[in-house]
């Protein structure tokens, strides 16, 4: 297998990936950046993002996504179809398999795979995925103001989500498998203390209810035995994600959960010359905004690496 040697690597598309590359084009670093199994990432599932600055009118996930690509092919980058199959950091020049067929030896690399949403796993989610099915309340909870709405989940993130969308939405359905909640004694006494949450204790999703238009109702398995409907236009993911890091654990220091252990304030990693932006190494805020400011983070962090080993 022959190798191709270049000076910055960037896998992973998304407003991380494409950021550090008009950062990482601008500064001479001539990137390659492979876009990943979801060109574009996450975004590219979002009907309306009204949240990203400079678009006044709102913009969808995939013209947000095309236009930040088209930026950083304004500047040289070189954009490729293509997945990170495996890894070496072991040396200075770090090697990435691409597609399993074609090596690539980089100088730096840029991680920006990003994170995947959990999902039930049900026909009818996928069916109205962003037709009223969400994984984020921050991005789409907007759109469901003064409407019912449900979320699925039992931690942290779950109690989250719903008292974020109780301050927008008429009312707010907490499915949670369990007769308890998972979610920290704080949170839960957060979502006690919101009028307009109803805790929905050993309830299990069967089936996303919908028409042309949109989400209209859950079907739901009560203890096991009993059905019951609950009428709702919005239906929000909060079981977690997913970052998608396998490739990489042999090498870099990960959390429990699996996400890109970052130095604080920086964009490095536990080996020199790999770098991490982006929902890959972000549990916390996971928005295209701040993935996109981690991107710059990771290009200058980049190209400062780059310069110290003139």
């Amino acid at each position: 297998m022959a190798i191709e040697k270049v000076k910055c690597l960037i896998i992973g598309s998304g407003p991380a990936g494409y950021t550090a590359a008009i950062y990482a084009a601008r500064a001479n670093m001539n990137p390659v950046l492979y876009e990943g199994l979801q060109p574009g990432g996450q975004l590219t599932t979002t009907t309306e993002v009204d949240n990203f600055p400079g678009y006044p009118e709102g913009v969808t996930g995939p013209q947000l996504m095309e236009d930040l690509r088209k930026q950083a092919q304004r500047f040289g980058t070189d954009v490729r179809s293509g997945y990170a199959t495996s890894v070496d950091f072991s040396g200075t020049n770090k090697i990435v398999e691409i597609d399993g067929e074609t090596k690539i030896e980089a100088q730096v690399v840029i991680i920006s795979t990003g994170a995947t949403a959990k999902y039930l796993g049900l026909e009818s989610e996928e069916k109205y995925k962003g037709m009223g099915v969400s994984a984020c309340a921050t991005c789409d909870g907007f759109f469901y103001r003064k409407q019912d709405v449900a979320v699925v989940g039992g931690g942290d993130t779950a109690a989250e989500e719903a008292t974020y969308l109780a301050g927008l939405a008429n009312k707010v359905y907490l499915i949670v498998r369990k007769d308890y909640m998972r979610a920290s004694k704080a949170m839960q006494q957060r979502v006690e203390n919101t009028p307009n949450i109803e805790v929905l204790y050993e309830h299990v999703t069967q089936e996303v209810l919908g028409d042309a238009n949109g989400v209209n109702g859950v079907r739901l398995l009560k203890k096991g035995t009993e059905e019951v409907v609950i009428n709702v236009t919005g239906f929000f993911l909060a079981i977690g994600h997913t970052p998608n890091t396998e490739i990489f654990k042999n090498y870099l220091e990960l959390d429990e959960v699996g996400y890109i252990k970052t130095k604080p304030g920086s964009s490095h990693t536990n080996v020199s010359g790999v770098f991490a932006c982006g929902d890959v190494q972000d549990p916390h805020y996971r928005q295209a905004i701040t993935a996109a400011g981690s991107g710059c983070m990771a290009a200058l962090d980049a190209e400062r690496y780059l310069g110290s080993l003139l």
